[in-house]
């Protein structure tokens, strides 16, 4: 009887145990299960099976170099050294570089749009591109398979917080030399010697263009290092072709195509009371400075015309004002800013407003990707600034001549173009919608792969 007894005791006993280990076995599968989805989630990329890659990846993959923290990341976390006259940069690198929410904006934009709009500043390329190309479908962590190598220095940032401190030239370089000694290093810049490497500039390109050691900006376009890397810019020189032009970022920043489509058509049906309109200010640093000239002429024509006067306030990132005479005017007057091109053409074509530029070069020969390089009266209106100056060409009349129907027609086009001038709030992109993002990425891919006979 006590056998018996001790018998079932340690069956019981072997059964116990037999049922704790297998309890703790399937513990440690979801445990791990767990872990492997969470470390998905919060990694940088998922890789894309290999056998799927042409069919998902067929203009190529890009890898992201993983640069040492001081070339990006630590700017970021130093924003208030970014200016040393104010701590805009701290709000401007909030939300991956889109800035703060723009809840003011909220009476300007349908509501169920507003949550997509943000203070972004115009010099935040580096960090906005950088942050979406962590993301992208077809970026690999293995070099060997990449047709393209992403560059995340924040060239802009480096070289930005230096400008306007009266550093020298070679300081102004340091950050620069240092970013390509490091890359130079790598095994896969050897390869090509950086020709199938691209970077982004957050800053117009000659801002890295000095010549001189007491000329303006950095020397880095100029550098050993650069001679053949492919540069994305939001403003390009017209003599390199390895500067790809690409819009400035602006406030709208759609989370779907949803989204951009709500707001191509809230821009198609919104009224329009003035036949154009001004946004800027005076530059009294220049000769026969011709924005003050604008300005006073849109004074004077308050009938047709519509100013937001930027002369005492700064407009960087933009204000409701400036997005409701955009969406109010059917024209915007777009002059050279402090460089041929200016952020407000972009702000301007969001919302539907046709722009007028007086220089070729702020748009014609800068964005070839995102705009027609044919067909430039499709969208917009050329006025030549000498014409305007010695009086030859009256802007409200020029813009008169044109017909109800041909200012539909050119408004359509602009209306078409918004998606590409757009970069999306998600970090995956659009459903099927391609934003200025997708299109820079492919032209990068594209522009590697037939360089090097791919």
């Amino acid at each position: 009887m006590e056998l018996k007894d001790a018998n079932k005791n340690f069956c019981s006993c072997k059964r116990f145990l037999l049922f704790t280990l297998v309890l703790f076995q399937t513990f440690l599968c979801f445990q791990y299960s767990f872990t492997s989805i969470a470390s998905v989630a919060t990694n940088t990329t998922v890789e894309t099976p290999a056998h799927n890659v042409s069919e998902t990846c067929p203009s190529g993959r890009v890898y992201v170099y993983d640069l040492p923290p001081m070339f990006n990341k630590e700017m970021l976390h130093n924003c208030s050294s970014l200016d040393p006259w104010s701590p805009r940069y701290c709000d401007a690198v909030l939300n991956g570089g889109f800035g703060r929410r723009a809840t003011e904006i909220a009476g300007v934009v349908p509501a169920s749009l507003a949550p997509a709009w943000y203070w972004t500043d115009q010099f935040m390329l580096e960090v906005i591109f950088h942050n979406r190309v962590l993301k992208h479908r077809c970026r690999t962590l293995e070099p060997e398979s990449a047709t393209a190598f992403y560059i995340p220095f924040y060239a802009g940032l480096a070289v930005g917080r230096l400008l306007f401190t009266g550093r020298s030239g070679e300081e102004r370089d340091r950050d620069c030399e240092m970013l390509l000694r490091w890359v130079q290093h790598q095994p896969y810049w050897k390869r090509s010697n950086g020709s199938d490497h691209f970077i982004t500039l957050g800053r117009m390109v000659w801002d890295f263009r000095r010549w001189g050691e007491n000329e303006w900006g950095s020397s880095f376009v100029h550098m050993p290092g650069m001679k053949k890397v492919n540069r994305l810019v939001i403003e390009r020189s017209p003599w390199d072709p390895l500067d790809i032009g690409v819009p400035y970022p602006t406030g709208f920043h759609p989370r779907s195509d949803a989204d951009v489509l709500e707001w191509q058509r809230h821009v198609r049906a919104h009224k329009r009371s003035r036949l154009f309109c001004f946004v800027g200010g005076k530059r009294g640093a220049f000769k026969d400075d011709f924005r003050g000239r604008l300005l006073s002429y849109c004074q004077n024509e308050s009938d047709s015309c519509r100013l937001v006067d930027c002369s005492g306030t700064r407009c960087y990132n933009g204000a409701s004002a400036i997005l409701d005479t955009f969406l109010g005017s059917e024209f915007c007057l777009q002059p050279r800013g402090d460089t041929y091109t200016r952020r407000s053409m972009f702000d301007c074509m969001v919302a539907g407003s046709i722009p007028v530029l007086f220089w070729k070069r702020t748009a014609y020969d800068q964005y070839e990707w995102f705009l027609p390089g044919q067909q430039l009266a499709s969208y917009s209106v050329f006025i030549d600034h000498e014409l305007v100056k010695n009086g030859t060409a009256i802007i409200r009349k020029v813009l008169e001549k044109y017909s109800r129907e041909e200012v539909r027609k050119m408004r359509e086009r602009v209306i078409e173009f918004i998606p590409k001038l757009l970069y999306a709030k998600p970090q995956e992109g659009l459903e099927s919608i391609k934003d200025a993002f997708d299109v820079a990425i492919e032209g990068v891919f594209r522009r590697i792969k037939e360089k090097h006979g791919g």
